[in-house]
């Protein structure tokens, strides 16, 4: 069955989401080779792990795209993960409001678009229509 427009706009997102992943990667990259770091081997362990979790969202945003409730599943995760990222932005000597709604924002929408993908595939399920 073809996916919803709403699934489409959902693993869009979640796309984007791992464009960003991405970005970030590439900012570590570039940290490491100038010598930013203080320490090599967690610099490189970090940089691993961040690729890893861009394949992973990329990989969401392609299963919610075929209409996989793992995808979606998944996704939520992520955004759940982003929100408690924001929320930890909140608290502390560093504290700051607008880099924790900078990074909370786009986890609400993900999360909405998600929500509503969900209940988008699950009424195509029942109905066996692609357009609900």
């Amino acid at each position: 069955m073809p996916t919803t427009r709403v699934e489409r706009i959902a693993a869009g997102w979640l796309a984007l989401e791992a464009v960003g992943v991405l970005v970030l990667a590439a900012w570590e990259l570039v940290a490491l080779t100038r010598g930013d770091s203080e320490s090599v081997p967690s610099s490189l362990a970090l940089l691993v792990l961040t690729v890893i979790g861009a394949a992973a969202v990329i990989g969401f945003a392609v299963a919610v795209w075929r209409g996989g409730s793992w995808g979606r599943s998944g996704g939520v995760v992520v955004q759940l993960l982003i929100l408690s990222i924001a929320l930890g932005s909140l608290t502390g000597e560093g504290a700051d409001a607008r880099l924790a709604a900078t990074i909370a924002v786009p986890a609400v929408v993900g999360l909405i678009l998600l929500i509503a993908a969900a209940r988008s595939a699950g009424a195509r399920s029942r109905t066996g229509d692609s357009e609900v």
